[in-house]
C-alpha cells in the first residue's frame, strides 16, 4: 500500500520520537560491534549507501537506487529516496561507518545493522539494512534509527552542571545554525530550570523568531496527559484499569471486540488495534476532525491483530479509544475535561488542543525540508498534512515552561495518587509491554529510571524526560522533522557525567 507523504512521515519520525523513552519495545538484546564491513556484496552494498549520503548528491543516490535496491524499495518514487537519504546528509553533514552490530540472540540472515556516527552531532545511528538474500545481495529495506553508542568509545570525563549546561548550550547553537534545530529547550534540576533556550523561526512566512513560550506541536506526547486523566478517573472509582472498554463504548466504535480489550490495553499499546493514519484519513478533510466522535469513520473497520495483552504495537487507535471512554465516564468532552483536571491544575497555562484554523496567539509552524526539482531546498508547512486539531492520542500543542510544571505537578501528587502514579511509570511486562506503562516509556540507565514520551509527525518532534531517580527533567520542542531527538540523546549524555 502507498503511503502519502504525511502518512511516511508519521511512521519514520515515531521511531525516531520514541528513542529518548522507548515505546513498547521488546528487552533490549546484548550486543557485539565488529569494526569490520563484512567480506564480499554485502560489504559493497553498506558502503554505496554511506558513499551516496555523504556525496549530498541526487545523482548518486539515483544510481544507488538503480543499482542496488530491489522490490518494494526499489519500486517508490525517485523523489521519495532523494527527500530522505539527502535529508539524512543535511541532519548529519555525513555518517562514518562505525561497526556492525550482532546482537545475542542472534537475529535474522537477511537483516545487517550498521552503526554509524553522525558528523554533525557526534551521536549515533543504526542503518538496518534488509537484503534480498541473492547473490546480488540487492537491499530490499533500509531504516535508519538512534543506536546505543558502541562499548568501545569510552565514556566521558565527570563534569560539573555548569560545565554540562554550557556544552549543551554550544551544542544546540551548532545544529541550530544549520537548520537541524528550531525550537524551545529546557533542563531543570529538581523541579528549577537550569538551563533554556530558544532558536531558529516559530514562523517561516513573516520570519517570526523562537522564543521560550513559543507553543509547539507535542504529537504523541498528548498520550500522557489522556494516561493521567484516565488515572484521576480510576482514583475517584469512575473506572478501572481492568474494565472491558464495552463497559464504555458500543460496537458503533470499531468492528474490533472490545469486550477483550480493557483500559490497561488501551493505555500500554497492547489493545490489538492500529492506528486512524489510515486510508480513510487520508482522504478525510481535516477541519472534519474537531472532536473525538468525529474520528469514528477511521476507525469503523478496525480489527484486533492479536489477543490484547499478549503483544504489543504502537496504537494510535487505542489511545484515541481511551479519550472517549473518558467522555463516557465524565459525561462530558475529553477537551474541557483535560483543560480543567490537567492543565488548570498543573498551572499549564500555553498548553491546548487548539483548532489550528482560529487565530492562536504565539502558535509555531511545524516545517519540513525539501528538495526541488534541480537539488534547491524549500520548506514544506506541514498545515494540510496534520489535524486541524489534536486529541487523544496527539496533536496539541505546549511549551517547555509548561512541559515542566506537568512534570512537578506528576512528581508533587497534585495530579494523581501515589499508587496511580507509579502504575503510569511502571512497565507491564505482564502485558507484554516491557519498556512502556500507561502513556509513558520507561527506560533505565546511568541515571536510573526515566518516564516521558516523544512525539514525532511531519514538521513535529518533541520529546520529555522526566528522571525520577536523578531529579532532572529535560523537555524539548521543536517545528522540524526529528529536530528533538539529537539535543534529547546530547542532553541525557552530558547529565549522566554530571557530578
Amino acid at each position: 500500500m502507498a503511503l502519502t507523504r504525511a502518512r511516511r512521515a508519521a511512521v519514520i519520525l515515531s521511531l525516531l520520537a520514541i528513542a529518548g523513552a522507548a515505546v513498547a519495545q521488546p528487552p533490549v538484546p546484548d550486543y557485539t560491534d565488529e569494526t569490520r564491513l563484512p567480506a564480499g556484496r554485502r560489504g559493497e552494498r553498506v558502503r554505496q549507501v554511506l558513499d551516496a549520503v555523504n556525496a549530498n548528491d541526487p545523482k548518486r543516490v539515483d544510481a544507488l537506487v538503480d543499482d542496488a535496491f530491489a522490490g518494494g524499495l526499489r519500486g517508490r518514487p525517485a523523489d521519495e529516496h532523494r527527500g530522505e537519504l539527502l535529508g539524512l546528509y543535511e541532519r548529519s553533514q555525513g555518517l562514518d561507518f562505525h561497526s556492525v552490530r550482532r546482537y545475542v540472540p542472534p537475529r535474522s540472515d537477511d537483516r545487517l545493522v550498521v552503526i554509524a556516527r553522525n558528523r554533525l552531532t557526534g551521536g549515533w545511528h543504526g542503518l538496518v539494512l534488509e537484503f534480498d538474500g541473492t547473490s546480488e545481495e540487492r537491499i530490499t529495506g533500509l531504516e535508519v534509527t538512534p543506536a546505543r553508542p558502541p562499548r568501545d568509545i569510552p565514556a566521558g570525563a565527570p563534569i560539573g552542571l555548569d560545565e554540562a549546561v554550557k556544552e549543551l548550550e554550544s551544542f544546540v547553537d551548532r545544529l541550530a545554525a544549520v537548520d537541524v534545530f528550531s525550537g524551545t529547550v529546557l533542563v531543570a534540576r529538581e523541579g528549577r530550570p537550569v538551563f533554556t533556550a530558544a532558536r531558529g523561526i516559530a514562523d517561516r512566512n513573516h520570519g517570526v523568531p523562537m522564543r521560550l513560550d513559543t507553543k509547539l506541536n507535542l504529537g504523541s506526547m498528548d498520550k500522557m496527559f489522556t494516561a493521567v486523566v484516565v488515572g484521576q478517573l480510576v482514583d475517584e472509582g469512575r473506572l478501572s484499569f481492568d474494565d472491558p472498554v464495552s463497559k464504555f463504548l458500543d460496537a458503533t466504535w470499531t468492528k474490533a471486540d472490545l469486550s477483550k480489550v480493557r483500559v490497561k490495553h488501551l493505555l500500554s499499546h497492547t489493545s490489538g488495534l492500529g492506528s486512524y493514519f489510515n486510508d480513510t484519513y487520508d482522504r478525510t478533510a481535516r477541519h472534519l476532525l474537531r472532536r473525538v466522535r468525529d474520528y469514528k469513520p477511521l476507525v469503523a473497520g478496525e480489527t484486533l491483530e492479536f489477543e490484547p495483552g499478549t503483544r504489543s504495537r504502537y496504537s494510535n487507535t487505542g489511545f484515541l479509544l481511551a479519550g472517549a471512554v473518558i467522555e463516557a465516564a465524565t459525561g462530558r468532552d475529553y477537551f474541557d475535561v483535560v483543560r480543567e483536571r490537567l492543565y488548570a491544575r498543573a498551572g499549564m497555562k500555553n498548553s491546548d488542543s487548539y483548532d489550528i484554523d482560529l487565530v492562536v496567539p504565539n502558535l509555531g509552524i511545524g516545517y519540513s525540508r525539501e528538495r526541488t526539482p534541480g537539488s534547491g531546498r524549500t520548506w514544506r508547512a506541514n498545515t494540510f498534512a496534520h489535524v486541524v486539531r489534536g486529541g487523544p492520542a496527539g496533536g496539541g500543542y505546549s511549551t517547555v515552561e509548561d512541559l515542566l510544571a506537568f512534570a512537578e505537578a506528576l512528581r508533587s501528587g497534585g495530579l494523581v495518587s501515589d499508587a496511580t502514579r507509579e502504575a503510569l511509570w511502571s512497565p507491564k511486562p505482564e502485558l507484554s509491554s516491557p519498556s512502556y506503562g500507561y502513556g509513558f516509556g520507561v527506560t533505565r540507565g546511568a541515571l536510573g529510571r526515566v518516564v516521558g514520551h516523544g512525539g514525532g509527525f511531519s514538521g513535529i518532534s518533541s520529546n520529555l524526560d522526566i528522571y525520577l531517580d536523578a531529579g532532572f527533567a529535560v523537555a524539548v520542542l521543536t517545528n522540524v522533522d526529528g529536530g528533538a531527538q539529537p539535543v534529547q540523546q546530547k542532553a541525557a549524555e552530558l547529565l549522566a557525567r554530571v557530578r
